[in-house]
């Protein structure tokens, strides 16, 4: 089923905390310095203040007296407790709240702050805001009622769970229950063998699960901020065996988890690896050319690969790239990005370097706070007021597996983000090599998602417009995550796609046709047509030179 998106439904670039703040981090005294501009710029204009409060303070007394001036937003499902409509004093704290928020907007929106600062003062109160959500005590009607459905035990578990968090979860809420799963029992679970390894990697070959095979092979590159089974979590949504099932010969990288040893891997070490895999590929299959897909980092790390085999002149090992939710171009726009200056850059360079790694937590928890209602507050609400604990979810114990970055490959991803070099030619060197995007002229097919944060999808749409060759650019309706894990049968998976790729995403968006269903076998005929001939399927791993080592995951994929 294909029709137009709605003109008025047009999706609003996220303007969250995104990739760029994540690498960076947000650095308290930033916070606080806009927090004293804010409170300074108050002082100045007492009268203006004045006005705000005395309006606030109207708002209140309506509020007092039954009136209900505002309603939370439809999407927002903290409120949806029939309590919050029906008790009258709930109903006014609500209405109280809902209140201070339109009125903290209005008067941020209407003081002397330039528009950066009033950008950079709206971020901040919206986390406040959130933070001070009526929801998140315990006269929650949720926690009252499990309180007195309890007995009280909620409240001893909630404070143990706290504890626990505390003390072993970066004191954030637990998101999933860690113990709920195993790695290569319950999750990565495909069969397959690790046929290489070096110092930075694990190449895994998957057993077929089909009768015929391509020629050529699938190699993915998964980001190295994550480890690899966000592409083979459980079969019911398993990227791995959807390709096996359709006749692909697939291989993927399992990055190794860096320590203090590795500090000086950066991304020219990534891509040399990732060529000596993609070689591997070849000769294993006796295949000239590869097909390379990339999620997230690994989309960047196969573009710097490419660009670097096009300064080699060596383009012809390579058939097909598809980029998942992966930038090239680094210019994002959203009030989170206007706390990194260079001083910011330097520091979080700096502290890398001593440490030798940015830790995966550190990264877990600025992640965290992109979506803090939906990452933080629910789970503090579930596991703290409500003395649950949290419900067992592959995605978010993924995500919480969380690796390393070495610091040389940490500082990488600073400059990309501060310089922007893939936008002009020569603007990065990889290997020793200038890329040029503008001649990676192999087919390729991007993947953005309309709700991802970390991503922003405008931000992946002119990415591909920096590639060469014949692009194809789609628009699912997931998040960061939920874009990649898209299989077919998914109830509300939709796309949306426009043949004619013009320069602005908003024109590209309003032409674009949607299609119902997943995203996969659009994909899965674009990538059959890039990989040669079927033949008869070789279920042997490895060969003579590249034996089977041990059986997949691997060993990589379980450091810790």
């Amino acid at each position: 089923m294909r029709d137009k998106p709605a003109k008025s439904a047009y999706p609003t670039p996220a303007t969250y905390i995104n990739a760029q703040s994540a690498i960076t981090g947000l650095r308290g005294r930033d916070l606080f310095s806009t927090l004293r501009s804010v409170a300074l710029q108050g002082l100045k204009h007492p009268v203006y203040t004045a006005r705000h409060a005395l309006a606030l303070g109207g708002q209140l007394g309506r509020v007092m007296l039954g009136d209900t001036p505002y309603q939370p937003h439809p999407n927002d499902t903290r409120f949806i407790d029939p309590t919050w409509t029906h008790n009258p004093l709930y109903r006014r704290g609500l209405q109280a709240y809902l209140s201070w928020q339109h009125q903290v907007r209005h008067w941020i929106d209407d003081s002397g702050l330039s528009e950066d600062d009033r950008s950079r003062a709206q971020f901040i109160f919206a986390l406040l805001n959130d933070a001070l959500a009526p929801t998140n005590s315990l006269l929650n009607p949720l926690a009252v009622k499990e309180l007195f459905n309890s007995g009280g035990t909620s409240v001893v578990k909630g404070l143990s769970h706290m504890l626990d968090d505390f003390m072993h979860n970066n004191g954030l809420p637990s998101q999933t229950t860690k113990d709920a799963f195993e790695i290569g029992r319950t999750l990565a679970v495909t069969p397959g063998a690790v046929v290489f390894r070096n110092e930075l990697l694990e190449l895994i070959q998957y057993k077929p699960m089909s009768e015929k095979q391509y020629a050529r092979p699938l190699l993915i590159v998964p980001p190295q901020i994550n480890k690899f089974y966000i592409f083979d979590l459980s079969p019911t949504n398993s990227f791995v065996q959807y390709a096996l099932k359709n006749g692909l010969q697939t291989f993927i990288i399992s990055w190794r988890n860096p320590d203090v040893r590795h500090r000086e891997w950066g991304l020219s070490s990534y891509v040399e690896a990732a060529e000596e895999a993609m070689n591997v590929c070849r000769a294993i299959t006796g295949a000239r050319e590869v097909n390379l897909m990339g999620a997230c980092a690994g989309g960047l790390t196969i573009a710097a690969l490419q660009g670097h085999l096009q300064a080699k002149r060596q383009m012809r090992r390579v058939s097909s790239a598809t980029y998942l939710v992966s930038l090239l171009d680094s210019q994002i726009e959203s009030p989170a990005t206007l706390f990194i200056d260079e001083q910011t850059l330097e520091a979080a360079k700096r502290r890398s370097y001593q440490r030798g790694v940015l830790d995966g937590r550190d990264l877990a928890k600025v992640f965290a706070w992109m979506r803090p209602n939906d990452l933080i507050w629910a789970y503090w609400v579930n596991n703290y007021l409500l003395g649950k604990a949290p419900p067992p979810f592959d995605i978010l114990y993924w995500n919480n597996d969380s690796t390393r970055l070495p610091a040389a490959l940490h500082g990488d991803l600073l400059d990309f983000f501060k310089h922007n070099p893939l936008t002009h030619p020569g603007g990065l060197e990889v290997c020793g090599t200038p890329i040029d995007l503008q001649k990676v002229t192999v087919d390729s097919f991007s993947v953005a998602g309309i709700n991802d944060h970390i991503t922003p999808w405008d931000v992946v749409y002119r990415s591909t417009l920096l590639l060469g060759g014949e692009r194809r650019f789609l628009l699912s309706n997931s998040g960061h995550v939920q874009s990649i894990l898209n299989p077919p049968g998914h109830p509300k998976a939709n796309f949306v796609e426009n043949n004619k790729l013009s320069s602005d995403p908003r024109a590209w968006y309003y032409d674009a046709q949607r299609t119902e269903g997943s995203w996969w076998p659009t994909w899965l005929s674009w990538i059959q047509e890039r990989s040669g001939a079927q033949r008869e399927t070789l279920t042997a791993l490895g060969n003579q030179n590249y034996p089977p080592m041990e059986a997949a995951p691997g060993t990589y994929v379980r450091v810790r």
